[in-house]
C-alpha cells in the first residue's frame, strides 16, 4: 500500500486555460503536448485544458492552435495546483506577413473588413510551373473566377468574376489601372507571374476604391520589391505543344537605392491537336522587359519608378496557312501585333509614424493591329493615371483621402472607309475611406467616391464593409457598394468579331452602366487534432447592373452597342471553400454556384458563357525543400452559348511534380491529361474552312499538354 501511494503521488495534473493574447478570448480545441512524457490534451469549449499522469521532474509543454504561433513553457512537477493562463499570439508566419494594398490601408489580411483573397508567393510559384508565360491558369483555378477565351484562334482571353463579362473586372498593377479599355485586350496573356509578389482579388463592386470598371471586382497584381538579400531567379520551361519560356528576375536593396529587373522571352509554335485544321495555340513570339528603380532618400521619403514593356506577334488560324502551305482554301488567319509601354512613378513621404502622403503617376501606350482576310483593325490607346492620397493610420482608425485623374484617348487608323471609333474620356474623382475598430469584435470600413466623367456627368459611389469576430475561430464579413462602367466598343462580343462593322459608341444614345452589389461570408477555422486543421469559407454574393451594354445587329450588317434601357443583369450565387491540412498534405475543395440572368424587354434569359456549377479540387503534398506534388480536378457545368445552344459539361485533370534542391528545382506538369477538348465533343466553327464563323469557346482547345523545366534561385 505504501508503494502504491508513492506511485500515485508521482502522477501529477496540469490545468490551464488557453486564450488569445489580444482579445483574451478562450481558444477552444487548442492543444498541448509534453514530448518527454508522450502526453497530450485538447482544450474544451471554454479553453480549459487538463493533462493527467505527468511524472515528477521538469517538463517542457508546447501549446498550439491553428493560426497562432506555438508557445513552449517549462514547468516543474510536483508544483502548485493553480490553473495557468496561457496566451497565444497570432502567427506571424501566416497572418502578419500578408499585408494587402488593394484596399488602400496598411492592415493585414485578417484585420480588413473588405473580403480580400490573396494568392501568395508560394501558390504563385506552384502555378508558375503549370503556365509560366501568363496568369490565365492562376486566376482560372480560383473559386468564382473564370477566364473566358474570346478568340478561337488567337487564344485571347478575359477574366470573369461571379458570372459577369470581363469588362466589369478592373485589373491593376501595383494599384495602377494599366489594363483598361483597349489595353485590356491580350492583358492576361502578356503578364508572366515570375516577378509577382502576390495577387489580391476583391469580388464585388470596388469602384469606390479605384473608380469605374470594378463592378464585378478587381485584381491587383503586386510586384516584388527589393530586399537586402539578393534575389536572382531564372526559369526555363518547354511544352509538348512547341512552347518555350525563358524568364529571369533580379532584385536587391542597397543602402540608398534598390532595383528590380524582369525579362522574358515567350514563344510557341502553331499547334493543332484536332482535325479542325485551326490553331488551338497560335504561333507567338513575345519579349517583356520590366526595370524598376527604388530610391530611399531618407527613412521618411522614398520613391520608385519603373517601365513595363511588352512586344508581341501572335498568328493563329488555318495551320496549313501558318506553316506556309496556304492556298485558296487554306487561307484564314488572325494576326495580332501589339506593343505595350507603360511607366510607373510613386513617391511616398511619412510626416511621422501615422501620416503618409503618396503621389502616383503612370502613362500607358498600347498599340494593337488585328489582321484577318479582307480586314484590318489598327488602334492606339494613350492613357494616364495620376493620384494624390493621404493616409492617417492609428490603432483604432485609419483614414485615407485623395484625388485622382484618369485619361483615356483612343485613335483608330482604318484601312477602309468605315466610321472611326475614336474617343477621348477624362475622369476626375475624389475619395475618402475610413477603417474603424470600435470594439474588439467589430471592424468597419466605409468609403465615398465622387467621379466626374466627361460627356456622362457626375456619379456618387458609397461603400460599406464590416468584419465581425464572433470567436477567434469564427468570423464574418458583409459588404456592399455601388459601381459604374463607361461604355466603349471594347467588349467581349465586339472582340469576338475583331470589332468589324461595330459602330462607335454614341454619347447621345449611350449612358453609364450602373450597379450595386452585396457580399456576405462566414469564415471558420479549427484544429480537429494536433496535425489536422480545417478551414471553411462560405460566401454569398449578389450584383445588379442597370442598363447593361449589349451588342446588337443593325440593318446593313452593322453592329451597335446599345444600353438595354430598363433592363438589367442579375448575378447571384455562392462560393464554398474548404481547406483541410494534415501534416504535409493539403486538400482544397471549392464549389461555385452562379445564376446570371439578363432581363431585356421583360424577358429573362441566361447570361451566356456562365457555368452554373463549378467544382475545384486540389490535393497537394509537400515535403519542405524536397518535393512538391499536386493533383487537380476541375468540373465545369452546362453553359448557354450566344447561338442558343448549350455547351457540354466537362472535367479537367492535371498532375504536377517538383523536386527541389537548395539552389534549383526541376518540375514537370501533365496538364489536362484526360485530353478534354471542345473539338472532341462539339464544333468550334460553322461555314467553310476558308471563311469560318467561330462559335463560343467554352472548353479547352489545346487538350493534353506536358510541360517541364528548370528553376534556379541564386
Amino acid at each position: 500500500m505504501l508503494c502504491l501511494g508513492n506511485t500515485s503521488i508521482a502522477q501529477n495534473i496540469f490545468k490551464a486555460i488557453i486564450k488569445d493574447a489580444g482579445s483574451r478570448q478562450p481558444l477552444a480545441k487548442a492543444s498541448a503536448i509534453i514530448p518527454t512524457a508522450k502526453l497530450e490534451a485538447s482544450a474544451d469549449s471554454a479553453g480549459v485544458l487538463i493533462i493527467t499522469g505527468i511524472p515528477d521532474g521538469l517538463h517542457a509543454i508546447t501549446f498550439r492552435f491553428v493560426g497562432y504561433a506555438p508557445l513552449t513553457l517549462s514547468y516543474s512537477f510536483p508544483g502548485g495546483s493553480d490553473t495557468a493562463t496561457i496566451l497565444l499570439e497570432s502567427s506571424s508566419e501566416e497572418m502578419e506577413e500578408v499585408v494587402v494594398s488593394a484596399t488602400r490601408s496598411s492592415r493585414t489580411l485578417q484585420q480588413i473588413p473588405t473580403r480580400v483573397e490573396v494568392i501568395a508567393r508560394e501558390e504563385l510559384d506552384e502555378k508558375g510551373n503549370m503556365k509560366p508565360g501568363d496568369i490565365r491558369m492562376m486566376l482560372n483555378e480560383s473559386t468564382g473566377i473564370q477566364t473566358q477565351q474570346v478568340s478561337a484562334t488567337s487564344a485571347n482571353s478575359s477574366i470573369r468574376i461571379q458570372g459577369l463579362d470581363g469588362r466589369y473586372t478592373q485589373i491593376l498593377r501595383d494599384g495602377f489601372p494599366l489594363y483598361s479599355g483597349f489595353s485590356g485586350g491580350l492583358g492576361l496573356l502578356q503578364t508572366p507571374p515570375l516577378d509577382l509578389k502576390q495577387v489580391e482579388v476583391i469580388k464585388g463592386s470596388s469602384s469606390t476604391l479605384y473608380g469605374g470598371g470594378a463592378i464585378a471586382g478587381l485584381v491587383n497584381l503586386v510586384s516584388k520589391t527589393p530586399t537586402a538579400e539578393r534575389d536572382l531567379r531564372f526559369l526555363v520551361n518547354g511544352t509538348s505543344a512547341g512552347g518555350l519560356d525563358l524568364s529571369g528576375f533580379y532584385a536587391q536593396k542597397f543602402e540608398k537605392v534598390g532595383v528590380t529587373l524582369f525579362a522574358s522571352r515567350n514563344t510557341s509554335k502553331a499547334y493543332d491537336p484536332s482535325s479542325t485544321g485551326f490553331t488551338a495555340i497560335p504561333q507567338t513570339e513575345r519579349y517583356t522587359l520590366n526595370p524598376k528603380l527604388f530610391i530611399y532618400f531618407s527613412p521618411k521619403t522614398k520613391m520608385n519608378a519603373g517601365v513595363n514593356t511588352t512586344f508581341e506577334n501572335r498568328t493563329g488560324g488555318d495551320i496549313q496557312y501558318i506553316k506556309g502551305n496556304g492556298d485558296a482554301i487554306h487561307a484564314y488567319f488572325e494576326k495580332n501585333k501589339s506593343t505595350r509601354l507603360s511607366s510607373q512613378l510613386a513617391v511616398e513621404h511619412a510626416f511621422n509614424a501615422n501620416n503618409i502622403l503618396t503621389v502616383k503617376n503612370s502613362v500607358s501606350l498600347f498599340n494593337r493591329t488585328i489582321t484577318i482576310p479582307g480586314y484590318v483593325f489598327d488602334g492606339k490607346q494613350l492613357s494616364s493615371y495620376s493620384e494624390l492620397a493621404f493616409n492617417s493610420n492609428h490603432e483604432k482608425a485609419d483614414w485615407v483621402a485623395g484625388f485622382n485623374f484618369y485619361t483615356d484617348k483612343f485613335r483608330e487608323y482604318p484601312k477602309d472607309a468605315f466610321t472611326k471609333r475614336n474617343y477621348e474620356l477624362n475622369t476626375g474623382g475624389a475619395f475618402i475611406q475610413n477603417t474603424w475598430k470600435p470594439t474588439r469584435w467589430l471592424h468597419t470600413e466605409t468609403g465615398i467616391r465622387t467621379d466626374y466623367v466627361t460627356d456622362y456627368g457626375w456619379i456618387f459611389l458609397p461603400r460599406l464593409s464590416a468584419l465581425f469576430t464572433i470567436t477567434p475561430a469564427l468570423t464574418s464579413r458583409v459588404g456592399g457598394g455601388f459601381g459604374y462602367k463607361t461604355p466603349t466598343i471594347f467588349t467581349e462580343e465586339a472582340e469576338r468579331i475583331q470589332f468589324r462593322y461595330v459602330m462607335p459608341v454614341s454619347i447621345a444614345t449611350n449612358k453609364l452602366e450602373k450597379s450595386h452589389g452585396l457580399n456576405f461570408d462566414i469564415n471558420y477555422k479549427t484544429a480537429l487534432s494536433e496535425n489536422l486543421h480545417l478551414h471553411i469559407n462560405q460566401l454569398f454574393f449578389y450584383t445588379r447592373i442597370k442598363d447593361p451594354l449589349q451588342l446588337t445587329q443593325a440593318p446593313g450588317g452593322e453592329y451597335r452597342l446599345l444600353n438595354e434601357s430598363g433592363g438589367h443583369i442579375d448575378t447571384k450565387g455562392w462560393e464554398t471553400n474548404i481547406k483541410l491540412t494534415y501534416q504535409d498534405i493539403k486538400l482544397l475543395i471549392g464549389y461555385t454556384y452562379t445564376d446570371a440572368q439578363l432581363t431585356a424587354n421583360g424577358i429573362k434569359s441566361v447570361n451566356p458563357l456562365t457555368a452554373k456549377h463549378r467544382l475545384n479540387n486540389v490535393l497537394m503534398y509537400e515535403i519542405e525543400d524536397k518535393w512538391k506534388l499536386g493533383l487537380e480536378g476541375y468540373y465545369y457545368g452546362w453553359q448557354t452559348l450566344h447561338d442558343g445552344a448549350a455547351g457540354k459539361p466537362y472535367w479537367i485533370f492535371g498532375f504536377m511534380a517538383e523536386k527541389l534542391w537548395e539552389r534549383f528545382s526541376l518540375f514537370i506538369n501533365f496538364e489536362n491529361f484526360t485530353d478534354a477538348r471542345q473539338t472532341k465533343f462539339d464544333s468550334i466553327y460553322t461555314g467553310s474552312v476558308s471563311n469560318p464563323a467561330f462559335r463560343d469557346v467554352y472548353a479547352p482547345l489545346d487538350g493534353f499538354v506536358v510541360n517541364g523545366g528548370l528553376k534556379l534561385h541564386l
